[in-house]
């Protein structure tokens, strides 16, 4: 009976129609499921491997790249608290320079009214010699004034008596001097 179905089966697919050849020698069925065996069992050892060795890899980059981007935000971190220090210095430079400009300022013009204020006691010294100098050159020009109307005029009005009076009362009063 067997024979007879594998014939008609074989003459149903002959004849181009759909048949099942359930022969296994003759299908190749036995050799494929050993050769698929085969390569499964020699294919994993070395599929795996490779897939294994590529794993790795791909943990390793991955690690690699872990330590990296740490490195990198540890040097961030580092690079703006640098920065965060180096404006806290200027801001403070800023503020020192502004605070010293404001003294110097202050300081030139305290400096600027001393010497305001030593030119005008200068010139006021200067104002009071110079009138002394005047008033004291007008008190002599008025004593020579006197003496020489004195002068003039003493001869005429002094007789010799008069005259030696004076003179004695000017000796008696150098010697009381």
């Amino acid at each position: 009976m067997t024979p007879l179905l594998f014939t008609h089966s074989r003459l149903f697919a002959h004849a181009g129609g759909f048949g099942i050849n359930l022969n296994l020698l003759d299908t190749n069925l036995i050799n494929l499921v050993i050769v698929i065996g085969v390569l499964v069992w020699f294919l994993r050892g070395f599929l795996g491997g490779i897939l294994e060795r590529r794993r790795q890899a791909i943990l390793a980059d991955l690690s690699d790249a872990e330590d990296r981007l740490k490195a990198a935000n540890a040097a961030l971190a580092k690079a703006q608290g640098d920065l965060a220090a180096a404006q806290q210095k200027a801001a403070q430079i800023l503020a020192d320079g502004k605070a010293r400009a404001q003294s110097v300022r202050v300081e030139s013009e305290q400096r600027t009214i001393e010497e305001m204020a030593r030119l005008r006691q200068d010139a006021v010294a200067d104002l009071n010699a110079e009138a002394a100098r005047v008033t004291d050159l007008l008190r002599r020009e008025a004593a020579r004034q006197a003496i020489e109307t004195a002068l003039a005029t003493l001869p005429g009005k002094l007789d010799d008596a008069a005259q030696a009076r004076l003179i004695d009362q000017s000796i008696q009063s150098l010697g009381n001097g």
